[in-house]
C-alpha cells in the first residue's frame, strides 16, 4: 500500500531482503517476479523441497559474476524456505549481510517457528491473505477471456453461478482456482469438441468432489482451527462450535484427534461444574472407533455441543497446574508422619501412622482439623470451585468443612496451648 515500507522501498528503487509468508495461491512467486522486474535485477529461483548447500553456492557465484560483470543484483527466491534446515539457513546469511543477494524466501508456515533468529533478523516479513472470493472470480473471468494465455481461444461458456461457485471454492488460492478451471475446461471440451462447448455444473461438480478446504495437518491452519474449535467450547457457543468441528472434519483432520482434544476440553474447561461431560467426551470416543465415518462422527458433534452449552470451570486446570507448579519446586517434602503407611512393627516404633484419625469414625465421615499436606504447605488452597454448575454445591460443602476444620483448630488450641507457640 502506499507509504507502506515495501511501496517505498520500490519508489526509491532498491529493495531489501524479506520473508513472505502466506497461504497457497496467493502470489508469493509471482509477487517476487515483480519485484526484481521493478528495480531490474536478475531473479533467481531455487525450491528448498530440492535444493542444498551446493545450490546455494551455485546461486552466490552466479550473482558475484553478474555483479562484476554488468553491475546487475540478484534477487534469490527460496520457495518453502522453511524446508531448509538450519545450516543452509545459515549458509545463506553472509551473502543477505553483504549485498550478494537480496533474499526473498517463501513460506506457508509460521516462520517465527521455521526460520532462524539469525535469518529472520535479516529479512522483513510481510504476511500475505488468502485472496477474497471476488478477487478470485476477477482472475476467472480473465483467464475465461484471455485467447493468449488463457482459455479464450477455446470459445467456453460459463454461467456466472458457476463462476461464482469456483472462486467461493478455491478458498483463497488463485492457483488452484485457475487448476480447477483448466480442469472443468478440459472436460467440457472433452464432451463436446465443437466450438462454444459450456461449462456445466456437472462439469465443475465433477473437479470439485474432493473437499478442498485449506487444512495443513500439523501447520497453523490446523493449530488454528483446532484453537477456534476450542475457544468456542469455552465461549459456550454451540453453532460456532458445530462450524469448526465441520471444518476441520470436512477438510480431512482425523475424528479421533477431534475426539482427544474434546475430551481434554471435558477436563480443563468444565471440570466438576459438570461431571459428566468427560464420560460423554469418552463415550463419543468410543462410538466413534466403533462406527467409523460417517457415522461415528455424529457423536463427536453431539458431545462437542454438549460441552458447549455446559457450565464451564478452569477450577481442576488451575488447582492442577498450581499444585504440580508446587510439586516441581518445593522438591521432595517429607509426607507427614500421621498418614504414613505402617506395614511393619519398626515403622509402628518409629511414629509412622501415629496419630492418624480414620476419616470413616469420624462425625460425617470427616475429620475436622486433620490435615494432609506436607507441612511447609498447610493451608495452601489449590482447588477453588467456581459458581456454577455442580461446583456449587462443591464450593459450599468445601466451605462447611473449613469452618469445622477451623473450629476444630481452636479447641485444640485451647486443649494444647503449648501447640501455638510450637507451630
Amino acid at each position: 500500500g502506499p507509504e507502506k515500507p515495501l511501496a517505498r522501498a520500490l519508489a526509491a528503487g532498491r529493495i531489501h531482503s524479506m520473508i513472505l509468508w502466506g497461504p497457497p495461491g496467493t502470489g508469493k512467486t509471482t509477487l517476487a517476479r515483480l519485484l526484481a522486474a521493478a528495480v531490474d535485477i536478475r531473479f533467481v529461483q531455487i525450491s528448498a523441497v530440492m535444493a542444498g548447500v551446493k545450490d546455494i553456492r551455485a546461486a552466490v557465484a552466479d550473482a558475484k559474476d553478474a555483479r562484476s560483470r554488468d553491475g546487475r543484483g540478484t534477487l534469490l527466491f527460496v520457495d518453502e524456505v522453511h524446508r531448509f534446515n538450519k545450516a543452509q539457513q545459515d549458509g545463506l546469511l553472509p551473502y543477505v549481510e553483504d549485498g550478494t543477494l537480496v533474499l526473498v524466501g517463501a513460506t506457508t508456515e509460521n516462520p517465527s517457528f521455521e526460520v532462524n533468529n539469525a535469518l529472520l533478523s535479516r529479512t522483513r516479513t510481510y504476511v500475505l491473505r488468502a485472496l477474497d472470493a471476488d478477487v478470485i472470480r476477477t482472475l476467472i473471468d480473465r483467464a475465461l477471456a484471455d485467447a493468449e494465455h488463457g482459455l479464450g481461444d477455446r470459445g467456453l461458456a460459463m454461467d456466472d453461478t458457476l463462476r461464482d461457485r469456483l472462486a467461493v471454492r478455491a478458498d483463497g488460492d488463485a492457483r488452484r482456482a485457475l487448476n480447477l478451471l483448466e480442469l472443468a475446461a478440459d472436460i467440457a471440451a472433452g464432451r463436446d469438441e465443437a466450438a462454444g462447448a459450456a461449462i456445466t455444473g456437472d462439469d465443475l461438480d465433477e473437479v470439485l468432489r474432493e473437499g478442498l478446504r485449506r487444512f495443513d495437518k500439523g501447520g497453523d491452519y490446523f493449530y488454528d482451527q483446532m484453537s477456534a474449535l476450542h475457544k468456542s467450547v469455552r465461549g459456550t457457543d454451540p453453532d460456532a462450535t458445530l462450524y469448526w468441528l465441520s471444518r476441520m472434519l470436512e477438510a480431512g483432520c482425523d475424528p479421533r484427534y477431534v475426539a482427544r482434544r474434546i475430551t481434554r476440553m471435558a477436563s480443563e474447561d468444565i471440570g466438576n461444574a459438570d461431571p459428566r461431560a468427560l464420560r460423554i467426551a469418552l463415550d463419543a470416543w468410543d462410538t466413534y472407533e466403533r462406527l467409523g465415518t460417517p457415522e461415528g462422527e455424529l457423536a463427536i458433534a453431539q458431545a462437542a455441543t454438549y460441552m458447549a452449552c455446559a457450565p464451564k470451570s478452569n477450577a481442576v486446570y488451575a488447582g492442577f497446574n498450581a499444585a504440580w507448579r508446587d510439586a516441581r519446586e518445593h522438591g521432595s517434602l517429607e509426607v507427614p508422619m500421621h498418614i504414613r503407611n505402617a506395614p511393619t512393627t519398626l515403622m509402628k516404633d518409629l511414629g509412622y501412622a501415629e496419630g492418624y484419625r480414620y476419616a470413616h469414625n469420624e462425625g460425617d465421615g470427616y475429620a475436622a482439623g486433620e490435615t494432609y499436606l506436607p507441612e511447609a504447605l498447610v493451608g495452601t488452597r489449590y482447588y477453588e470451585p467456581v459458581p456454577r454448575g455442580l461446583e456449587i454445591k462443591i464450593g459450599d460443602k468445601l466451605t462447611r468443612l473449613r469452618e469445622r476444620d477451623a473450629q476444630g483448630e481452636q479447641r485444640a488450641t485451647r486443649s494444647h496451648p503449648e501447640a501455638s507457640r510450637d507451630g
